[in-house]
């Protein structure tokens, strides 16, 4: 296992099904925060919820998919990045995150994307990585921006919570978008 730091006392690292009490223990914290924001499957309320999401994304990772990290904030997980799609044979990946309240406004989200995506597009020879999130999250459309991530357009009525419809903003960054700003 690896574990990176992002910052001061803060580490990135695989979000694993061992770590399944330690993850429902977060989204406990984190749920009405972060479920307007992120797919209803992801947010689970019991301890097999929790495990069922981490195998999906360990399944998924052992196809060379998609695959989670967790955030830990002085030995808390607090939240994560994950790479929601990932297809190195079409050289294209979709980045995502969550946090728990207590741990923003300290750019770990920002921090932990940037490993991601150099990650993707140095190691993995991706193409293209994007970004989708609700156009009134401006929390996360910030993330996008300082990533150097473009709007690439808005879904109108794709994202589908609490009995309405919101638009989504799909943000985009290519790799020699990626490689001029390194």
């Amino acid at each position: 296992m690896f574990s990176l730091p992002l910052r001061d006392d803060a580490l990135l690292r695989p979000l694993e099904i061992w770590h399944a009490e330690e993850f429902g223990a977060h989204l406990d914290r984190a749920r009405e925060h972060i479920q307007p924001w992120v797919g209803p499957a992801f947010v689970t309320d019991d301890l097999a919820g929790a495990r069922a999401t981490l195998r999906r994304y360990a399944e998924r990772q052992a196809a060379d998919g998609a695959r989670v990290y967790g955030i830990w904030l002085a030995g808390t997980l607090v939240g994560g990045v994950m790479f929601v799609d990932f297809d190195a044979a079409s050289g294209s990946c979709e980045i995502g995150c969550w946090l728990e309240p207590a741990a923003e406004g300290h750019g770990l989200v920002t921090d932990a994307c940037r490993t991601l995506l150099d990650w993707a597009f140095t190691t993995r020879g991706v193409h293209r990585a994007e970004w989708h999130c609700r156009a009134d999250n401006v929390r996360s459309s910030a993330v996008a921006e300082r990533l150097g991530m473009t709007l690439e357009g808005v879904r109108r009525e794709a994202w589908a919570y609490g009995g309405a419809r919101h638009d989504k903003q799909v943000w985009a960054i290519l790799a020699p978008e990626w490689r001029a700003r390194s």
